[in-house]
């Protein structure tokens, strides 16, 4: 059980949703780098804290696209 406290620090996320996104969407997910797989288009960038991912993932629901992962990258 932990405290609660870790989720509220900054982290870096890679969030990958279906589709290919234009690159002019990353000012709207607060600057986050957008990179194209196949068939998927991959966000990356740091996370101020929880409620702010929500806060990307909502944007994510709004734009109706299809969420594959959500993968927090733990700094060395």
């Amino acid at each position: 059980m932990t405290d609660g406290r870790e989720f509220d620090r900054q982290g870096t996320y890679e969030i990958t949703v279906e589709g290919i996104l234009d690159g002019k969407w990353s000012d709207w997910f607060n600057g986050m780098k957008i990179t194209f797989g196949s068939g998927s288009t991959t966000l990356t960038g740091a996370v101020a804290d929880q409620s702010a991912l929500r806060g990307i993932l909502f944007k994510i629901w709004d734009l109706n696209l299809t969420l594959l992962s959500v993968i927090r990258i733990e700094s060395e």
